[in-house]
């Protein structure tokens, strides 16, 4: 069996000389361009990806990002990256470093904050959210 990137690599160096190149896709690794690509709360990029059931987002927070006081009926999780950021969760506060993980539940109302800089959180969504394909 050959993988993705053996795969590519022959076809790259097959077609170099035509100046011809084939992409190939895959469905567990999808490129950058075939996820969603949003900006949140006027500044926030994220990156989004939908499977059947599950929606994940990589939220990159800038320093003056703030993800602000909002519910939806999706729960969601996620765990900190990068950076330090102020999660308020319903009456709930508290300040994530990297590796922390968080929990929102459908229709709780929450907030980020990051401090000191910029912050990445990965977001796991059930169910997906439509407006972030």
């Amino acid at each position: 069996m050959t993988t993705g990137r053996l795969r590519l690599r022959r076809t790259c160096a097959r077609e170099a000389a035509s100046g011809a190149f084939e992409k190939i896709m895959s469905r567990f690794f999808p490129s950058s361009a075939e996820c969603g690509h949003h900006v949140i709360f006027g500044n926030i990029p994220i990156t989004t990806l939908a499977g059947e059931h599950l929606q994940m987002a990589v939220v990159d927070l800038p320093a003056d990002g703030v993800v602000e006081w909002h519910s939806h009926g999706n729960e969601q999780m996620g765990v900190l990256v990068s950076g330090q950021a102020l999660f308020e969760i319903g009456d709930e506060k508290k300040t994530l470093k990297p590796g922390d993980i968080y929990f929102m539940p459908s229709m709780v109302p929450h907030r980020v904050t990051p401090i000191g800089g910029p912050a990445r959180a990965i977001d796991v969504f059930y169910p997906i959210r439509e407006e972030y394909r």
